[in-house]
Parts: C-alpha cells; structure tokens; sequence
C-alpha cells in the first residue's frame, strides 16, 4: 500500500485520433534512397534523405547555384582552421569556376594561408613551445605580415590585398599555387582580414605597428560592407569555421548597409562548423533575415568533409 496522498492519474477516457487523421512530418517518401555504384556526386546526392540536414545541404547547393547564375555575391567567411585541414586548393578552384565572389578571413586564416604561401607548412605544437614563450614567435611570418601591412596602409589598401601584393614576390613558387592569398590576389578576387588587436601572432613581432594594423583591416571591413551590398535578391554568404569574429564583423556589415539605404533581403547565410556555436547561430544563420525574408542553414560537420563534398556536389551542377 503507497503512503503517497497523491494517486496515479487514471487513464479512462483519455481520447486518441487515427493516426491517418493525426498525420506525421515525416514520410516513406522523405526517406534516403541507397547509393546505387556509378551514380556518381549528383545521384548520392539526390539520394539523400529529404529530411533535416540532408535537405539542408542540398538547400545550400540550389541557393549557391542561382547566386552563380544570377551573378549574384558569393562570400566565403574562413576562420584558420578551413586552411589547416588543407582546403585551399579546393576552394581556389571554386574561385576559378566563379563560385566566390570575394574571401573574408579572420587573422588566423591569413597568418595559416601566408606561412604555406613562404614555407609549404603552418600550425605549430602550441603545447610544446608555449612553456618558454617561442608561441607565435616564428621571425619570418611576424615580420614579413607586418612589413606588408605597414607597407600596404602606406599605399591605402587593405590587410587582405596588401597580404597578397606583398605574397606575390615573397612566395615561393612551388608554394604560391596552394595559398588563397596568392591565387585571389593573382585573380584579383577581393580578400578581407578581420582581426583584433592581440589576438593573432604576428601582433606580439617587434616589428607590428597597431596604427597600420587598425587602419587596414578598418578598410577591409569597409571593403567588406561594399561586398555585402552584393547579397541582396539572391546572394550567398557562407561562415566556415568561425566561432566569434567573422559573425560579429558580418552582423555589423549587414547593419551597415541597411543604415546606408541600400537594400538587402532575400539572400541566403550558411554556417559550416563541426560544433554549432551561439553567434554564428544568431548573427549568420538567423538575425539577418529578420523582417527581410531569405533563410539560414546550419551544416555540421568537419570542414575537411563538408567543403569537398560541397565543391563537389557544385561543380557537377554546372
């Protein structure tokens, strides 16, 4: 005998539907289909579930493909990691196939892309070097990144464009071909760098001059806001591995351009990360399309996956 007051609710007369009546999101018909041998990107594709992220992806690919056909912007947001795991080729072909339309990167896909541009190798053991305080203090990558950006905000260009101007001389032939930095500035396809002062490795060289620092990559944000003008009725901009600062500075470049009159509504925002973090979540994939309509995908995965597999499924569309 329970020593409860309360009693188990009984369940008589509690009423139900059919459950024809009650109906269901999902359907046999929303369902995968196997992957039959020789069908290729386009048929694995196709054989996706119509459903979550499948239905996503592919969200993402028809959008990237009317942004193409309709030239309308394609913006890809790096964070470093995209250059670490080796996309750099990858996303210089899509470049070339006219897939992007212009590359914003955090300082540390730029300080990645420069140090495979002059060394063929990035990424240190931070655990290993940073006991004695050798973290970020490799000589040629402080001193030669600050001398083009002192040199660059000389000539008033921005971070990005003065990385690549300086990268054309510096970089090592064999080298050259596998840097973002290299192949848009040969391409003249714009690059912006957005960084915070301390944040990046070459801030802590002798030779780094905050003034040249702000100063240039201000103008990149300012490139950037011209640049984003071109998403409006169709555009696409994608976050790839960005956690903080490419959604930040992308939030405040769409309220830019709103504040100056110029219009920007139905385009499409991808993030891309294999963790779905809060800013990228609410500055990419959801506040620029409030009251403006478009939509906002979330894709997660590891880049060293989804971005091939994205660059795949796009150059069979073409």
């Amino acid at each position: 005998m329970s020593r409860y007051s309360e009693k188990p609710l009984t369940f008589e007369g509690l009423k139900t539907v059919p459950i024809k009546a009650r109906g269901g999101k999902v359907r046999i018909e929303h369902f995968a289909r196997p992957y039959r041998k020789g069908e290729g990107i386009a048929g694995w594709l196709d054989s996706l579930p119509k459903i979550i992220a499948g239905e996503s992806f592919r969200g993402v690919v028809e959008a990237l493909r009317q942004a193409r056909d309709q030239k309308r912007a394609i913006l890809w947001g790096m964070g470093g990691h995209v250059v670490k795991c080796g996309l750099a080729d990858v996303l210089l072909d899509l470049m070339r196939r006219d897939w992007v339309s212009g590359f914003v990167m955090n300082g540390a896909a730029s300080i990645h892309d420069f140090e495979i541009a002059i060394a063929g190798q990035t990424s240190e053991d931070v655990e290993a070097v940073l006991p004695d305080g050798r973290f970020g203090a490799a000589e040629e990558t402080g001193r030669e990144m600050n001398l083009a950006i002192v040199e660059g905000d000389r000539e008033g260009l921005g971070m990005g464009e003065a990385l690549g101007k300086r990268l054309e001389s510096l970089a090592r032939p064999e080298f050259a071909p596998h840097s973002v930095l290299c192949g848009a500035y040969n391409a003249s396809t714009p690059v912006t760098v957005h960084v915070a002062v301390g944040t990046d490795t070459p801030h802590t060289h002798p030779a780094a001059d905050g003034a040249a620092i702000g100063a240039s990559t201000h103008r990149d944000f300012r490139l950037l806001c011209s640049l984003v003008r071109g998403l409006d009725r169709g555009g696409v901009y994608l976050n790839v591995g960005s956690a903080v600062v490419l959604p930040e500075v992308f939030l405040k470049a769409v309220s830019v351009v709103r504040n100056l009159g110029h219009p920007l509504a139905e385009f499409t925002t991808v993030n891309f990360d294999f963790l779905q973090h809060y800013r990228p979540t609410v500055n990419v994939v959801q506040r620029p399309h409030a009251k403006s309509g478009g939509r906002g995908f979330a894709i997660t995965g590891h880049h060293e996956l989804m971005i091939p597999l994205l660059a795949a499924a796009l150059i069979e569309s073409e």
